[in-house]
């Protein structure tokens, strides 16, 4: 090993106790029934914020919400968060989502996601696969104000639709990152 691996391995396992300490207590929810609530008051707040969101959500066939995902690093980075799968209003599964990155960033935030998946295979890759990395599989279009303008019902093509909602803290930098979205018993 040389010497600059092991500055970046130091540099990793300080990122990653930062981030053990800096992670409230609420990313990792301890049983169903609270991701359940956290997961309806995300919905509601996101549709009230969000009419595209709510109207996307008519022709969804299952909607995937992490309603609260933190994320920090310093130099090396992590992020983590557990959600619930609705089809037809009801929890049909719970997911847990993860990251790790590396590049130029610093900091600690939370925030919280929906995917509204629009097509039966791009919910079945979900459900079949053992877990997914977003951006490998189906299409994901992130929506933002300029594009929630024109979605509608009629204008959503794509396989999945990413909401982004309650920012909180600040995270600043380039990074790599990698996805992973699991199925989790709870």
């Amino acid at each position: 090993m040389t010497e600059h691996d092991g500055r970046i391995k130091l540099v990793a396992i300080f990122a990653m106790a930062v981030l053990a300490f800096a992670v409230p207590a609420s990313a990792y929810a301890d049983t169903a029934a609270e991701i359940n609530r956290d997961v309806d008051s995300a919905l509601a707040k996101l549709y009230a914020r969000n009419p595209a969101a709510k109207n996307l959500a008519k022709g969804a066939k299952g909607i995937l919400v992490f309603p609260s995902i933190v994320k920090g690093g310093l130099i090396v980075g992590g992020q983590y968060g557990e959600g619930a799968l609705r089809k037809g209003g009801k929890t049909a599964g719970y997911y847990n989502t993860a990251a790790a990155s590396v590049g130029l960033q610093a900091g600690v935030q939370s925030f919280g996601y929906a995917l509204f998946f629009m097509t039966k295979d791009a919910l079945k890759y979900l459900e079949e696969s053992k877990g997914w990395e977003i951006g490998v599989g189906p299409t994901v279009v992130i929506v933002d104000e300029g594009i929630a303008k024109s979605l509608s019902t009629t204008t959503a093509k794509e396989d999945i639709y990413a909401f982004s909602f309650d920012q909180k803290g600040l995270m600043a930098g380039m990074a790599l990152q990698g996805l992973k979205v699991t199925r989790i018993e709870k």
